[in-house]
């Protein structure tokens, strides 16, 4: 087929549905992996992958197998996936492993698996979500602005490692996303000053877009009002 082809991780997600959302408006064919259920039935221009463990390599390369096998080709990959646990420095091991391996490996195995896809498309993309609390991270947020950095570095490498093809690799760094979550979790902040996912998903499918083919190896702020 000859529509672009973009293939969302974490597409359950408040951001996830948001991007998927900008996605199909712009006249995408989408692909929505998610380890939860996805929520919407298969169509021509959609497909749903729910069920899908990103941290086993093996499973993120059967899933883009699966849109291959659909859609004959993949375009862009957006990397939605990811959490978020606060706790501070002498807080449980475990949760710096968990970290690690829902922003960090998720990624990894997604660029992966889809790397010998968007290498051959004329106009591949990869756009990754880091976090400005990556650069500066405040307190409790030490397990999660190290893995968010290394999605940062993963992204800069990706970027020279592919420099020779078309393909583009940036990632976007969010503030503060105003999802329900994060009103429960911070009932008494200011969320006029918040990103809206529609906003982030816009800045994502920009990076992704013809119009941005000259820049590669970005971490951009989208900061809102904070």
């Amino acid at each position: 087929m000859s529509k672009r082809v973009t293939v969302i991780t974490g597409a359950s997600g408040v951001l996830g549905r948001a991007i998927a959302d900008a996605a199909l408006a712009r006249g995408d064919a989408v692909a929505a992996i998610d380890f939860g259920p996805v929520g919407r039935a298969d169509g021509d221009d959609w497909l749903s992958l729910g069920g899908v463990d990103l941290t086993d390599p093996a499973a993120a390369q059967v899933a883009v197998d699966t849109v291959v096998q659909r859609f004959g080709h993949i375009d862009c990959l957006l990397n939605a996936v990811g959490g978020f646990v606060w706790q501070t420095t002498d807080g449980p091991l475990e949760n710096w492993d968990r970290m690690h391996r829902m922003n960090l490996t998720t990624v990894l195995n997604a660029c992966r698996a889809a790397l010998p896809h968007l290498t051959k498309s004329t106009a591949g993309r990869i756009v990754n979500v880091g976090a400005l609390g990556a650069l500066q991270a405040g307190a409790g947020m030490g397990a999660y602005a190290a893995s968010k950095a290394g999605v940062h570095k993963l992204t800069e490498a990706l970027a020279e490692e592919t420099k020779a093809s078309p393909l583009t690799v940036n990632a976007v760094l969010p503030s503060i996303i105003d999802t329900p979550a994060n009103r429960a979790d911070m009932a008494d902040a200011d969320v006029s000053t918040w990103v809206q996912p529609t906003q982030l998903a816009a800045v994502m499918l920009f990076l992704a877009s013809d119009t941005a083919s000259a820049v590669t190896g970005a971490l951009l702020p989208v900061r809102g009002g904070v």
